[in-house]
């Protein structure tokens, strides 16, 4: 495959309509969103933006010089005005006086709070120095690959030279700090014809005294790296030319789909970890390449790449041409563990006396030859945005092995950042993990009323879920309402029918391939029928117990072969029936059906058991709201078996129960979250009635 940057270019999105109206802090607002909407000129929480801006002193009235810059752990593409810092320049130049050396620079972040301006309590970043110190009103920090592949090339300052000449500078590697901000205003000062810098293995810094020109100035120069690029690449391979075929992409899914749990399974013993799988053009053309042996192990160059992405991806040893999958997975074991095994060595060999203890030694990224490339994280987010940033990697590497030789971080340089004390204290205050993180859910009947309750309450305990379902429509419903509570990384449909073995067998792919495998299953769909013995038709009795035995009997098996592959455990809920242990007038099918439901559940509690895999089950009785089977005949038959009409059939029900209250399925997804959640640990084989008391069915 050859290099084709044609069409690259960055276009100019500044509105002068729009920004004639805007304050200073509100252009660099706008001009930051601008930046970050696109990913080719920095990656996802990469880069900062600011801007010096006059204003007034809330305790003298005075004006004062105050400096708005991306507060620690932003992302300016969806930053808003709250996520800026704002800091009292006199105060920054005065923190010169306090600054006692290289060996001292990182308790300068400690004295970054002194120097706020308006109580904002939003954190300044490391970053800070570099903007405060270049003498120009506006700066722009970002980690375009274009530039990144000059940054990452070994000859970068001859690079850097041959491409911008005088008005682009270039400073040597030096990790993130205060001192690498007096070494850029130096450079700055020094050279006050300069409109910014390349960064080594970093990025590139440029400025001007106008909002609107410093963005200008920021596409510019990353157009102009772009075209040299182009030029100097056309017509050369990439990555030395090909060296593996790339599959079709149903094989690609197929093998991931084998992989994920496997790898899955290897690297969460101590915390689920949930899966991505992406087979762009720029990932096959990598994984497939003569240079992929050669370039994955030097690593990433850029530290924000490398912070997500890990030391070093690991390679499976799979060959496309000659695909042998049985033996890969057999392997995986080991070239899991030969991994962490290196990077704990690669830990002894750099660490500090203070250094944090040693973190997760598994892998993030995955390259598979053929196939494409695989990460995996805490969540699903992470999960993607780790590939993302890898898919930077491969741009720059791409870039810069074909114009000169790539070079990643030193393996020192590399340790010092991922293991930096500042890094560690950001990472000591994210919130505690909720009860669900990591782990990954699949929900039967997904668009009914049961099913989108029990998502909703999987969702907001951190689980990823994928919600099953044979309405199209529903499920669109559904997935939007929950994307919007909790963002479309975490949720996913399938139209699956639970009594076609073959779409069971599917969805259960698409779920390792979506989120790496399973953890939870809740069987719950379902349908209600009424009618006597005699008017009982061989086909109602057959359609009750395909979907209520034979379906639960499909999923749960299939759900058995994910759990056992990845050797962690995992949680079967069956959403039953109180009619399951209490008979019914004029319902035998549903019933007997319902029964059977129970009694395979209890015989894969026995079977599970060994593997820590639980099995229980949630009984409901007369759940209305929501629920797609009152809405038909089912309604209207049990309405006349209770002689009474639609209207007063919830109010007969409520009046029934022992507690005289209603059954919601807000009521059954509490009980499916109790039994899919470490709170029953230790609970196998049980039966839940949520049945606001039926003493028919009680279970003892």
């Amino acid at each position: 495959m050859t290099i084709n940057h044609t069409g690259n270019r960055l276009e100019n999105l500044w509105d002068d309509t729009e920004a004639a109206s805007m304050s200073e802090s509100e252009k660099l607002l706008y001009r930051s969103n601008l930046l970050g909407s696109d990913k080719r000129v920095t990656n996802y929480g990469g880069g900062n933006t600011s801007a010096k801006v006059t204003e007034t002193d809330p305790l003298t009235g005075e004006p004062v010089e105050v400096l708005w810059v991306k507060g620690s752990g932003g992302d300016i593409g969806s930053i808003r005005i709250d996520g800026f810092s704002t800091l009292y320049m006199d105060k920054l130049h005065a923190l010169k006086g306090k600054y006692r050396g290289v060996e001292h620079e990182d308790e300068m972040v400690a004295y970054l709070p002194h120097c706020t301006f308006g109580l904002n309590p939003r954190a300044a970043s490391i970053d800070t120095p570099l903007h405060a110190y270049v003498p120009r009103k506006h700066v722009d920090h970002v980690h375009s690959d274009a530039i990144i592949a000059i940054a990452a090339s070994v000859n970068s300052r001859e690079l850097t030279q041959e491409i911008f000449g005088d008005e682009i500078g270039w400073l040597p590697w030096k990790k993130p700090g205060y001192e690498l901000g007096l070494w850029l205003e130096k450079l700055a000062r020094e050279n006050p014809q300069m409109r910014g810098a390349v960064l080594e293995s970093h990025g590139l810094f440029t400025w001007a005294d106008d909002a609107r020109d410093c963005y200008l100035t920021t596409l510019e120069i990353i157009n102009k790296a772009a075209a040299w690029l182009e030029r100097k690449s056309s017509g050369k391979a990439a990555f030395g030319g090909q060296k593996s075929p790339t599959l079709n992409p149903e094989e690609r899914r197929n093998i991931a789909a084998r992989l994920m749990p496997v790898i899955r399974g290897l690297i969460s013993k101590d915390r689920h970890k949930v899966g991505h799988f992406d087979d762009q053009d720029a990932v096959l053309e990598f994984v497939g390449s003569a240079m992929l042996d050669d370039l994955a192990p030097l690593g990433t160059s850029c530290p924000d790449h490398f912070l997500r992405t890990k030391i070093r991806p690991l390679v499976i040893d799979f060959d496309p041409a000659d695909p042998d999958l049985d033996a890969v997975i057999a392997g995986l074991p080991d070239a899991v563990a030969a991994y962490r095994d290196d990077y704990a060595a690669y830990y002894e060999r750099c660490k500090h006396d203070d250094s944090p203890a040693l973190r997760d030694p598994n892998a993030v990224v995955y390259l598979v030859p053929g196939v494409g490339m695989i990460t995996f994280a805490l969540d699903k987010a992470t999960a993607r945005i780790s590939g993302e940033f890898y898919v930077n990697a491969i741009n720059v590497m791409r870039g810069a092995s074909t114009v000169s030789t790539y070079q990643g971080l030193p393996e020192q340089e590399a340790f010092d950042i991922e293991y930096w004390l500042l890094e560690e204290a950001k990472l000591q205050r994210m919130p505690k993990p909720k009860s669900l993180a990591g782990r990954v859910a699949l929900v039967t009947g997904g668009a009914g009323g049961i099913g989108a309750a029990t998502a909703e309450r999987f969702l907001r305990e951190g689980a990823c879920v994928m919600l099953a379902d044979i309405d199209a429509d529903a499920l669109t419903s559904v997935k939007t309402g929950l994307d919007a509570q909790f963002g479309a990384d975490v949720v996913r449909t399938v139209l699956m029918n639970v009594t076609d073995e073959d779409q069971v067998i599917a969805a259960f792919d698409d779920l390792a391939v979506e989120f790496g495998g399973n953890d939870i299953l809740v069987s719950n769909a379902g349908i209600a029928s009424s009618a006597p013995l005699e008017e009982t038709t061989l086909a109602l009795w057959n359609k009750n117990m395909d979907i209520l035995s034979t379906g639960y009997f499909l999923v749960s098996r299939e759900a058995f072969k994910t759990f056992r592959k990845q050797d962690i455990g995992g949680a079967v809920i069956f959403v039953a029936s109180k009619n399951g242990l209490a008979a019914s007038p004029n319902a035998s099918a549903y019933c007997t059906a319902k029964a059977a439901e129970i009694h395979l559940a209890r015989c894969l509690a026995l079977e599970g058991a060994e593997a820590g895999i639980r099995v229980n089950v949630v009984n409901p009785d007369a759940v209305l709201r929501g629920s797609r089977i009152w809405s038909g005949d089912w309604l209207d038959q049990r309405a006349s078996t209770y002689k009474t009409d639609k209207d007063g059939l919830e109010e007969m029900y409520r009046q029934r129960s022992m507690l005289k209250r209603s059954v919601l399925p807000e009521d059954i997804a509490e009980g499916a979250y109790f039994f899919a959640s470490d709170l029953s640990a230790k609970s196998t084989g049980n039966i839940l009635n949520v049945d606001a008391g039926n003493v028919q069915a009680f279970t003892r």
